[in-house]
């Protein structure tokens, strides 16, 4: 498994949001929507199979290989390491792994990649799927977290000029789709 396999695992969780943007990108990298189902069958078989020692970083090194860049970040206090991979896919996002002192996983997302701006983003109305990551949206807008619907997914709560709110489902940490939430009658 390399880095294109990779990409398709990560377009597999995004296929129940955007199948029209996951059919298009997978055609882009040159495969098929079973060429994705193998790599995320094998993806699966290899985050379920032995732990062994090195622990989630080296699984991110087999497949993807060392990372281009590391840094040091604080999450909820704890000083934790940061690894970030290139992705074809997104050229100016990368893949971004969090590891606690110990070596476990803290998160797995996509991120914006140093020194690129993201689109302008000045209201909701601005946001497009897989244009923006969550900290684009969250930097820019009113928001509040959400629990995601399912592991890999995140959500916020926006809130517009008019007072108006939305939900902004994210996966992988990039923006699938952005709803308007309809108050209860």
């Amino acid at each position: 498994m390399g880095s294109l396999e990779f990409q398709l695992v990560l377009l597999r969780r995004m296929a129940d949001f955007q199948p029209e943007l996951v059919e298009e990108a997978v055609r882009e990298l040159g495969t098929t929507a079973t060429g994705m189902r193998e790599a995320n069958r094998r993806w699966q078989a290899m985050t379920r199979g032995g732990r062994g020692s090195g622990g989630p970083v080296r699984r991110f090194t087999t497949v993807l290989g060392p990372a281009p860049l590391r840094r040091d970040v604080i999450v909820g206090g704890m000083a934790c390491e940061a690894r970030q991979w290139p992705v074809s896919l997104w050229p100016d996002l990368r893949f971004e792994v969090v590891t606690a002192p110990n070596g476990a996983l803290v998160q797995e997302w996509l991120v914006r990649a140093p020194r690129v701006p993201a689109p302008p983003l000045h209201s909701v109305d601005d946001l497009r799927p897989w244009s923006f990551v969550i900290d684009d949206v969250a930097r820019a807008l009113p928001s509040t977290p959400l629990e995601g619907t399912a592991p890999s997914r995140w959500r916020l709560l926006l809130t517009d000029s008019a007072g108006g709110r939305h939900l902004a489902d994210f996966t992988w940490g990039l923006l699938q789709e952005v709803t308007p939430v309809t108050p209860a009658d």
